[in-house]
């Protein structure tokens, strides 16, 4: 049986799909992952969430690189491996995304928010550190690159940051909370373009999977957890996953 056909067969046997998606879903969007050679993490170094606290000079740094583009996901669209996970959702076969991603495509494909858990948060807007206030970049775009001011709260005067979870930033609770409800009650969990290397998030299968759940990995590299999947796909995730969702019923 081929690899196509035994997916097709899980997810005909499966009542409740949790997909988990990293960085490689979005790749086929043309955005680069931040880990690979060529990656955004070999171009730049990242800026950790207390030098972004304590550093004037790092938060100019950080609102400088939002607005120039420089980690690639301005103005991507969804790929064909996003509009496959919609498609899983618009016919309840799939109940939650649980992404690690803060590209925002999962929401321009059409899934509701409600069912998208993001793990690290999303890029797409900006948050008041202090008070939790939303920023859109529209409106904070004059302030740093007209004026060249760093964005402040509008309602309370905090530090404002784009909505991710950046590195030394905890995770953020709530999320955390649902993205293990999830692994608990689904009866196959998918993940789609995560190399499963970066915990606690890739603690999710190892959870749905003792949990009694099938594991399903569509991965184009091996993952540390390969060895506990039901199936692993080395492919690209549009290709493979379009002709399976499409013959779902």
């Amino acid at each position: 049986m081929s690899q196509t056909d035994r997916l097709r067969d899980l997810f005909h046997a499966a009542g409740n799909i949790a997909v988990f998606t990293g960085a490689g879903i979005s790749t086929e969007s043309g955005i680069p992952d931040f880990r690979s050679p060529g990656g955004v993490w070999t171009r730049m170094s990242p800026i950790y969430f207390q030098d972004f606290v304590a550093d004037e000079a790092m938060r100019r740094e950080a609102w400088r690189r939002v607005f120039s583009g420089a980690a690639g996901w301005v103005g991507k669209k969804p790929n064909a491996g996003h509009y496959a996970v919609a498609r899983l959702v618009e016919r309840d076969k799939a109940f939650a995304v649980i992404t690690q991603n803060v590209d925002n495509l999962h929401q321009d494909s059409g899934v509701p928010e409600e069912r998208i858990i993001e793990l690290h948060g999303n890029a797409s807007y900006a948050k008041c550190l202090d008070c939790g206030e939303r920023h859109e970049l529209d409106d904070l775009r004059p302030v740093f690159v007209d004026r060249g001011e760093i964005p402040t709260c509008r309602a309370c005067g905090g530090l404002v940051k784009t909505a991710t979870i950046s590195f030394g930033q905890p995770m953020p609770d709530i999320p955390m909370a649902h993205a293990d409800l999830a692994s608990r009650a689904c009866d196959l969990f998918l993940v789609l373009g995560s190399s499963l290397v970066v915990t606690p998030a890739a603690n999710f299968p190892v959870i749905a999977k003792r949990a009694g759940a099938k594991l399903v990995i569509v991965n184009r590299e091996a993952t540390p957890l390969d060895d506990m999947a039901d199936l692993v796909v080395h492919e690209e995730i549009g290709p493979m996953l379009t002709p399976v969702v499409d013959a779902l019923t």
